[in-house]
């Protein structure tokens, strides 16, 4: 699979992510890798944070739309090539 490929089904969905991990150029692509996991993390978190009732369906309502809003920035930088750190989660380095 080529960088770009790889960068853009990364983040599609988990399995995405996985088939980009497994089958995709993991060196080139390791930013888009890194930037995609720490948002499909962020959207787990906020996801269970967002049972618990009054405080946390505040905060993933907020939080699930930030994910949403960072999830388009970086599918939309993959798509156009360029290596942007997405706002705050951006600097979060997993792999």
């Amino acid at each position: 699979m080529s960088k770009q490929t790889t960068d853009i089904v990364a983040y599609l969905t988990w399995v995405g992510l996985i088939i980009a991990l497994v089958a995709g150029d993991r060196e080139s692509s390791r930013f888009h890798l890194n930037q995609s996991l720490v948002i499909w993390v962020a959207g787990t978190v906020i996801g269970f944070v967002a049972r618990v009732p009054l405080f946390g369906w505040i905060i993933g309502a907020v939080g699930g739309v930030f994910c949403a809003v960072c999830w388009f920035i970086g599918i939309i930088n993959a798509i156009q090539g360029v290596e942007k750190e997405v706002p705050v989660l951006g600097q979060i380095h997993l792999l």
